[in-house]
């Protein structure tokens, strides 16, 4: 998940188009949720090449998601559409992504439920304290949003079956699954804490 865009206004003279390659992928992004949910669910969830399919759309997806933000700032394409959809569609696809798995009893239920209540919290938090100003990204944020995306993608992959299940290449593979996840939700926690602690404290006057 990028950087959240400034919000802005209503479009004024100078201010970059609404239509522009950033919003473009933006929207692209959002579009391929229910992309990445038809595939993920073909051939019963557990198929092979659906599974490889459902990876690839989410792969590319998830690529936009840095892109968008990095043309926006570059390029002066900051608008207060990309700055509405853009942590929209990022939650979107993760969620999208997490609520699969789950379903499809690759994921524990649990894991997607830290994982989505902190972004909801954190989101409709932003919003609260937008008024204040935009707290910015830290380090550890970016972080968190590369470990969810890795974790996620390890998932989605069929690894298991391309290895061969009961082998220690499965073994492995699992253990490399969860270890990225266990990073990825420790740095979901802490990082969410450390925002609240940030959009609580007193600012100056």
């Amino acid at each position: 998940m990028s950087t959240p865009r400034p919000a802005g206004g209503a479009a004024g003279v100078g201010d970059p188009p609404l239509l522009n390659i950033a919003n473009a992928l933006t929207v692209l992004r959002l579009l391929l949720v229910p992309v990445f949910v038809v595939v993920l669910f073909a051939g019963g969830g557990h198929d092979v090449a659906w599974r490889l399919a459902a990876f690839a759309v989410f792969a590319v997806a998830a690529a936009t998601d840095r892109l968008d933000g990095q043309l926006a700032r570059s390029r002066g394409l900051v608008t207060w559409f990309g700055a509405l959809v853009d942590p929209i569609a990022d939650k979107a696809l993760m969620g999208a992504a997490l609520v699969g798995l789950s379903l499809l009893g690759v994921l524990p239920w649990w894991v997607t439920v830290v994982i989505v209540v902190r972004e909801l919290g954190i989101t409709a938090l932003r919003f609260v304290v937008i008024r204040r100003g935009v707290i910015p990204a830290s380090r550890g944020g970016k972080a968190k949003t590369v470990a969810q995306t890795v974790a996620i993608g390890l998932f989605l992959l069929p690894l298991p079956v391309l290895v061969g299940p009961d082998t220690a290449a499965a073994t492995a593979v699992l253990v490399l699954q969860w270890a990225v996840m266990a990073v990825a939700l420790v740095l979901t926690v802490v990082t969410g804490v450390d925002y609240v602690r940030k959009a609580l404290r007193p600012r100056p006057s």
